[in-house]
């Protein structure tokens, strides 16, 4: 993609970005650049700063200082272009038991703006991507955990985003589930040719899907690489669990005390 000046621009830039919670901070003057077309894990324990990040990248929470562009507009003075022009998939839950699958849908499509004329057609097409087609009219309730998920990225697809946001898209899931979701991830950005930017604390998870990582501890940037560089960095035979724990330390044992809880509140959710 280009700038209206004619000068290739990153899909994500992050200059100095800072979220101070009174005297915590949660994120601490980091820089990113994500080129166009990758998939580009955040990777940290919870409590490291990654959905903070997410959520100023959104337009969801208002920086402190630093500033970021999405799609090549800023997220403090065009909030409503970024919005327009991205995807986002919570930690949490977000589609409604309540209704079907082709329903929640069509409220996505209300809400993206999608033209009403384009509306069916875009949300068949969701659907069949996402391998939803048959449980289109059944209500969300019935769906188990990857169906959901599967369901709220049919959502977040709907309106053609050039960036999709995900935090923790997996956490919960079982393994056959988790794979599934890797598999339409993977699909969206070599298929589609989206560019992803994702949180988890999964390594296998970033290994298998990301270009590119940057490791969070305690709001700054740890450390930044490809996954086979980041592991030959550390030794032979080294995994991106040796990587995280090289450089989170302490931090991220106290992390994963907490992530263990969160899966567990998430798993209940997603039955």
């Amino acid at each position: 993609m280009e700038a209206r000046d004619g000068k290739n621009i990153q899909a994500i830039e992050v200059r100095e970005l800072t979220l101070n919670y009174g005297r915590l901070t949660a994120v601490d003057h980091i820089a990113l650049q994500v080129p166009y077309g990758v998939v580009f894990g955040l990777l940290g324990a919870n409590g490291a700063g990654k959905s903070s990040t997410i959520k100023m990248l959104t337009t969801l929470l208002k920086p402190s200082s630093g500033s970021a562009s999405v799609a090549g507009f800023d997220i403090m003075r065009a909030p409503h272009e970024v919005r327009r022009h991205i995807g986002y998939v919570p930690q949490m839950l977000s589609a409604d038991g309540a209704l079907t699958g082709r329903e929640n849908l069509l409220l996505s499509a209300r809400l993206y703006a999608v033209p009403r004329a384009d509306r069916a057609s875009r949300i068949d097409s969701a659907l069949e991507f996402m391998g939803l087609t048959d449980a289109a009219d059944r209500l969300v309730k019935t769906y188990s955990g990857g169906m959901v998920r599967r369901l709220e990225l049919a959502q977040a697809m709907l309106h053609k985003p050039v960036v999709l946001f995900l935090d923790e898209p997996t956490i919960g899931l079982d393994p056959v589930a988790r794979h599934a979701v890797w598999k339409h991830l993977k699909d969206l950005n070599q298929e589609l040719g989206m560019t992803i930017l994702m949180t988890t604390h999964d390594m296998e998870e970033a290994d298998h899907l990301c270009a590119d990582v940057a490791i969070l501890d305690a709001g700054r940037i740890a450390v930044q690489g490809k996954p086979m560089e980041l592991k030959a960095g550390i030794g032979e035979a080294a995994t991106l669990d040796d990587v995280f724990a090289r450089f989170c330390g302490a931090a991220g044992d106290a992390g994963r005390l907490k992530d263990t809880a969160d899966a567990r509140r998430v798993a209940r959710r997603l039955g």
